[in-house]
């Protein structure tokens, strides 16, 4: 039976357990064992039933009270534990606002995109545009139409990586015959002079593939731009103006240039070009081999018989084409020893430029 002696008592309990409690978590739990329904206090008002008339009154009166001081002292205890939880938050996340900021790394063009764009750049100025094709296209416009045969011996090293269907079969591309991954941007240049008429001033840039082992002077992937050149009165010295202005605008005016007498199927004549050694300034070192001249690019007058596939005439217009290789370009303008490491992703090197 309930008396007003074991009401105070589980008052008192109460109270005392709500004081020590040290955390919101805890003081929920003290919640739960007083006024929960298995609670202490909630007990005590289910045995009211055993209560005789008389007292009931008076135990009820006691018990209401008991509950409310008990809840009144736990919505207080809840506010003082919030306000305490809270200070400490703000004391354990608070931000020294006078200390330096905290900025992230800026980013930057990698060196082959920064010197394709340079390259662009400089021919923008003097009225050329971009062309732009497939990494992808046919026997015909990667070498036939390029003056080079099914028999002929330069297709040695660069008639290669050809496509497959999933079938099985050799792919091919608008009815044409066998594709495969472009050895050089020659082919839009083709596309370009079948339908368009002159003039025309293109660069073609874009990756190109090849069956060349990695070492520090090849690549079997790498960027290439080529360079086309199609309008009336072309001459030879037009081609070596334009490629003595780019290479000033490129590596500087201390530079110098320099042609050799070379053979390209697409071109004649043909001539490769030079450029003086950035290290020994021309006197010769090991990284220009003692020479003290570095290649940089292929170039020559359009073969006639590249114009009679695109339906141009040789007796009214000339041109003239060039191709260089923008890995090779930035390593001869910033002296990087080896074309693999613009490709090896390591930051530490990237960063210096």
């Amino acid at each position: 039976m309930v008396s007003i002696e074991d009401i105070a008592s589980e008052k008192d309990a109460a109270l005392q357990r709500i004081a020590a409690a040290s955390s919101s978590t805890e003081l929920d739990s003290v919640r739960v064992a007083v006024l929960g329904k298995k609670g202490t206090l909630t007990q005590l008002l289910r045995n009211m039933a055993a209560i005789p008339a008389s007292e009931k009154a008076s135990v009820g009166r006691a018990i209401n009270a008991t509950k409310a001081a008990v809840e009144q002292t736990l919505e207080d205890k809840a506010q003082a534990l919030k306000a305490a939880e809270l200070i400490e938050r703000t004391q354990a996340q608070a931000v020294d606002v006078s200390l330096p900021g905290r900025t992230l790394p800026l980013g930057s063009q990698h060196l082959i995109s920064r010197i394709t764009a340079e390259i662009i750049e400089v021919f923008h100025g003097i009225g050329y545009r971009v062309a732009e094709g497939s990494e992808a296209d046919t026997d015909y416009y990667n070498f036939t139409a390029l003056n080079t045969p099914a028999d002929h011996p330069a297709r040695g090293l660069q008639d290669t990586f050809y496509l497959r269907d999933l079938s099985g079969d050799t792919a091919s591309i608008a009815g044409e015959s066998d594709a495969q991954l472009r050895p050089q941007t020659s082919g839009v240049q083709v596309h370009t002079m079948e339908n368009e008429k002159p003039p025309i001033y293109i660069l073609a840039p874009g990756r190109v593939y090849r069956r060349d082992v990695a070492d520090p002077s090849h690549l079997p992937q790498f960027t290439q731009i080529e360079g086309l050149v199609v309008d009336s009165g072309i001459t030879f010295g037009d081609l070596k103006g334009t490629l003595e202005y780019f290479c000033r605008e490129v590596f500087g005016p201390d530079r110098r240039t320099r042609f050799r007498p070379h053979f390209f199927p697409f071109t004649e004549p043909s001539a490769e070009v030079d450029v003086s050694c950035g290290i020994c300034n021309g006197a010769g070192c090991r990284f220009c081999g003692g020479t003290g001249w570095l290649e940089i690019l292929g170039c020559g007058m359009v073969d006639p018989n590249v114009f009679a596939y695109v339906d141009i005439d040789p007796e009214v217009y000339s041109g003239f084409a060039f191709g260089l290789g923008v890995e090779r370009i930035a390593c001869l303008k910033y002296d990087i020893p080896d074309l693999r490491m613009l490709l090896a992703g390591d930051m530490r090197f990237l960063r210096q430029f």
